[in-house]
């Protein structure tokens, strides 16, 4: 059952409810090698989107965010934290076929991401540096519980 004062601009993440591969690449370099995998699923009151992603590479991070409504109108925030014990604040606007994702901290690793999408809701080729990329390919489920 959803909250009466639940914000609506949640709705516009039901777009990455999905399992999804991923493709990790250094910026200006070859993709790595192995495969990964992320999947979106909403928490039970769908006032929260779970996102989990596994990578093959030892050196990359498997880890979990939740993303919720942020402080301003149609904007959204990610909680990222992963397997080596960081954790992080992202900014995030999802709208237009256009995905978003920024930090502006003052640690050596500032990040900026945008994704864009089809428009039957698929995936179009991401631009932009991060160290996972958007969700390559078409989904590999739409089902909200398809984990």
């Amino acid at each position: 059952m959803e909250r009466p004062n639940r914000n609506p601009a949640l709705d516009r993440l039901d777009v990455l409810v999905a399992k999804w591969s991923m493709e990790a690449t250094p910026p200006g370099g070859p993709p790595w090698p192995g495969e990964a995998r992320v999947t979106f699923e909403w928490l039970e009151d769908r006032t929260f989107l779970i996102e989990r992603w596994t990578v093959d590479l030892p050196e990359a991070p498997d880890g979990i965010a939740i993303i919720g409504a942020g402080n301003e109108t149609e904007a959204f925030r990610q909680h990222y934290f992963d397997s080596r014990g960081v954790h992080r604040i992202y900014e995030m606007t999802l709208g237009d076929g256009v995905w978003k994702l920024w930090r502006d901290a003052r640690d050596p690793f500032p990040q900026r991401f945008s994704g864009t999408f089809n428009d039957d809701g698929s995936p179009s080729p991401a631009a932009g540096r991060r160290r996972r990329t958007a969700p390559t390919g078409r989904p590999t489920s739409t089902s909200p519980t398809g984990r």
